[in-house]
């Protein structure tokens, strides 16, 4: 499905030619102001202080690595950097010396805010009761004329901002509380005013706290009794002192808890809406407040219980050149076969009859001109297969479509260069038309109801600086485009939503995140509810990548509720502690997933989803996969994961193709805690 990304293009491994040298630099503790030039001074020096080679020395944005970010950005023709943004941002400085070894350091470079011109106040909620926090809003202008609008309730924006600059709260008078860490507490009915200073810059707004006209709050709740990860929602109907129902008043929820198990403590999430869930078994006390009134009610949380054996059933060693992406596909004589790529190796793509999971067989290969082949698609109708090239000795890289109609015996149709010779990452074939990135820019789509003869037909970019993307994916005439910083665009290429087509695509969704690690994207339509998610993966390798060694990932699935394709909302996601996530697959509620280090995870997706799901014990169970006979033994490094016909097959990057299934029992961990005997 997708791959070890771009951060490979961008010299991201770092090999050190020596343990005793280092880069000394005065990027070191750095301090600029937006829109200042700064050419660093750097060089490599040995342990005893003398100065070592270094053939070529150049700088990146480490943020830019994954999401082509321009908070700092540089001019090698100079060697000079500029501040763009503030914050804090990360610079790598990368010596290389004549025998192309590498060494690296990353630097942290401070990038000051502009000073502060005005300071606005409003409010989110003109109705403020007794009891009541005050949910303060801060627009501040800068010098430079940028605006930023911070709630202080709802982002942690607001605690990175403030610490950058002098602030402080007062009130006019004993009716407002304003505490250490600037929470403002309505406290007596009457008005009052409060005065904001940002480095000596005066903002102020007039505030009128009412009386409650609660008298009464009785909490409802869908459930008492669920499982862990299942939503519970509340609803809360406020009355007063006549016994009438009062209409639209703001609710805040809270909730406390002790676990069922001793050794741990309850957790959980309950959102402004009224929805909860538990983390953790246990008893959960779900309050409801308005102002100084207040009701509660008690929800009792049980395990999930639905942890089952992942069993290994078989493998197709490669075990002498990493392994990239794969595909499981049935052929047009009723079998059932498969293909994978080859990473930084001979460009070569095998083929394999998997009819018998637990026997795999390698059956057919072709060897072309290029380094990676880091993607490998096969239509609907089993026909046609699309290999991707990036490294060719030529340059051209672009990619191969071959005729898999006998997988015993696979030919080369024809090759397609046009557009494509910076590389073809990813590629994905939609009926007649196959969707190939360029460069990791833009994405070209090109008809194939002639293999022989491929034509392109239409383009997609989102025509900005700095553009980039890593993946695309199609589903019902919608291409899911996954573009790092950016994040996804949901594209109309047929479906006919906006009228776009494969030679009109037109853009009609997006939703991006802080991160800006978004490298692939599958389209979920839950089977238990019926709410609509794009699942947004994460690659991060905060280390670069060592094609030779265990490798530290990072990053997780972001779910984003897109039912309001004007207002998606990421709502949950599944983080494996330790461990980064690349491709995966959904299927009937349940997740499929490569977490690289981490291996193969099943992870249940059904119900109502918001909060942590691993916390929720939603994980139905995982297989490592590394082997002693792998490129680098016993090494677990899983790229994708997908379901066919009740197995679960996936590629690992030392190890070639494997295949597993989910059994129907509970693991055995009765022997779990058993003392050993010494």
């Amino acid at each position: 499905m997708k791959s070890l990304q771009l951060i490979l293009c961008m010299l991201t491994i770092s090999y050190t030619y020596s343990q005793e040298k280092t880069i000394i630099s005065d990027l070191e503790d750095l301090s600029l102001n937006i829109g200042e030039v700064f050419k660093p001074n750097s060089k490599v020096v040995n342990s005893d202080g003398s100065e070592a080679e270094c053939d070529r020395l150049y700088y990146y944005n480490k943020k830019g690595v994954f999401s082509s970010a321009k908070s700092i950005t540089f001019d090698r023709s100079e060697g000079t950097l500029m501040a763009n943004e503030p914050g804090t941002h990360e610079v790598v400085a990368i010596c290389i010396d004549s025998e192309g070894k590498r060494l690296s350091k990353t630097f942290y470079v401070n990038v000051n805010y502009p000073k502060i011109k005005e300071v606005k106040l409003s409010l989110n909620d003109e109705n403020i009761y007794v009891g009541n926090y005050i949910p303060l809003v801060y627009e501040i202008t800068d010098e430079l004329d940028t605006k930023r609008v911070i709630d202080f309730w709802t982002t942690d924006v607001a605690a990175k901002y403030f610490s950058e600059v002098d602030m402080s709260l007062t009130s006019s008078n004993n009716k407002i509380e304003i505490d250490e860490s600037n929470n403002i507490l309505a406290i007596e009915e009457g008005s009052s005013s409060i005065i904001a200073l940002f480095d000596g810059v005066k903002g102020q707004i007039d505030i009128k706290v009412k009386k409650n006209p609660v008298s009464r709050l009785v909490l409802k709740s869908s459930e008492n009794n669920v499982r862990s990860g299942d939503v519970i929602n509340y609803n809360t109907i406020a009355y007063d002192k006549k016994g009438n129902v009062i209409e639209g008043i703001k609710v805040e929820y809270s909730f406390t808890g002790k676990s069922s198990d001793k050794s741990n403590t309850a957790s959980g999430l309950i959102l402004n809406d009224g929805r909860f869930v538990g983390d953790v078994p246990g008893k959960y006390i779900i309050s409801a407040k308005v102002g100084n009134i207040s009701t509660s009610k008690v929800a009792n949380v049980f395990p999930r219980e639905v942890q089952r054996e992942v069993n290994s059933v078989g493998t197709g060693l490669v075990g002498d050149k990493h392994t990239s992406d794969f595909w499981i596909f049935e052929g047009v004589d009723g079998g059932d076969y498969g293909v994978t790529g080859t990473w930084g190796a001979d460009g070569t793509a095998y083929f394999w009859d998997v009819s018998d999971p637990s026997d795999l067989k390698k059956i057919d290969s072709v060897q072309v001109d290029a380094r990676t082949v880091n993607d490998v698609k096969v239509s609907q109708d089993g026909k046609i297969c699309v290999i991707t090239r990036e490294g060719a000795s030529n340059r051209k890289n672009g990619m191969i479509i071959i005729d898999v109609s006998n997988p015993r015996d696979v030919k080369i149709l024809s090759e397609y260069t046009k557009n494509l010779t910076g590389g073809v990452h990813n590629v994905f074939i939609d009926n007649n038309h196959v969707y190939a990135l360029s460069n990791g820019e833009r994405y070209y789509v090109v008809n194939i109801d002639d293999p022989s003869n491929p034509k392109e037909v239409g383009m997609f970019e989102l025509g900005k600086e700095g553009q980039s993307i890593h993946d695309v994916w199609i589903e019902d005439g919608i291409a899911y485009s996954s573009n790092w910083r950016d994040g996804v665009y949901l594209v109309d290429v047929g479906n006919g939503i906006v009228g776009g087509s494969p030679s009109n695509p037109i853009a009609f969704g997006n939703y991006s995140y802080a991160s800006g690690a978004h490298h692939a994207t599958f389209p979920f339509k839950s089977k238990s509810t019926g709410k609509f998610y794009t699942v947004l993966g994460d690659e991060i390798f905060p280390n670069g990548v060592n094609p030779n060694g265990t490798n530290e990932t990072a990053g997780f699935i972001h779910f984003v509720d897109f039912s309001d394709l004007n207002n998606p909302k990421e709502v949950a996601r599944y983080e494996l502690p330790g461990h980064g996530s690349h491709n995966y697959w959904i299927e009937d509620d349940i997740l499929y997933v490569a977490m690289y280090t981490g291996g193969l995870r099943i992870v249940d997706i059904s119900g109502d989803l918001i909060g942590d799901l691993y916390k929720q014990g939603r994980e139905i169970g995982y297989l490592l996969t590394g082997s002693e006979d792998g490129y680098i033994p016993n090494d677990t490094m899983v790229w994708g994961a997908q379901l066919y016909k009740g197995h679960v097959f996936y590629s690992d990057f030392n190890t070639g193709l494997g295949a597993a299934k989910v059994s129907g029992g509970k693991p055995d961990n009765s022997k779990t805690n058993q003392h050993l005997d010494n």
